[in-house]
């Protein structure tokens, strides 16, 4: 079993950075794929970014790429997600998850969750 938190949210004007972590508990954090998604209000939660269990393949949403970057140090048992130039469509809660194949975009396929971070983008 993995838990997982989240943290690194917070309040930042369009055009910021923020940098999102996850912290994995156990030792099998290796194992699992990994994933962030976000939920804004009134919206079904969305598929983010992927990266695979040894971190050399990624994956990004056509909305991020270019400005989000995810990776991982197995050595700390953490998943970062590196978000660059935001705007305020990127306000969501966001949210990381384990999964053991890599490259799924539905969040019903993850098998474990963290309780999530805010992020807000302000205009």
């Amino acid at each position: 079993q993995v838990q997982l938190v989240e943290s690194g949210g917070g309040l930042v004007q369009a055009g910021g950075s923020l940098r999102l972590s996850c912290a994995a508990s156990g030792r099998t954090f290796s194992r699992y794929a990994m994933g962030w998604f976000r939920q804004a209000p009134g919206k079904e939660r969305e598929f983010v970014a992927a990266i695979s269990r040894s971190g050399i393949t990624t994956y990004y949403a056509d909305s991020v790429k270019g400005r989000f970057t995810i990776s991982r140090d197995n050595a700390k048992n953490t998943v970062y997600l590196q978000m660059n130039s935001l705007k305020p469509e990127d306000t969501a809660i966001y949210y990381c998850a384990a999964d053991l194949i890599f490259g799924r975009v539905a969040a019903s396929e993850y098998d474990y969750w963290g309780q999530g971070t805010q992020v807000t983008v302000s205009s």
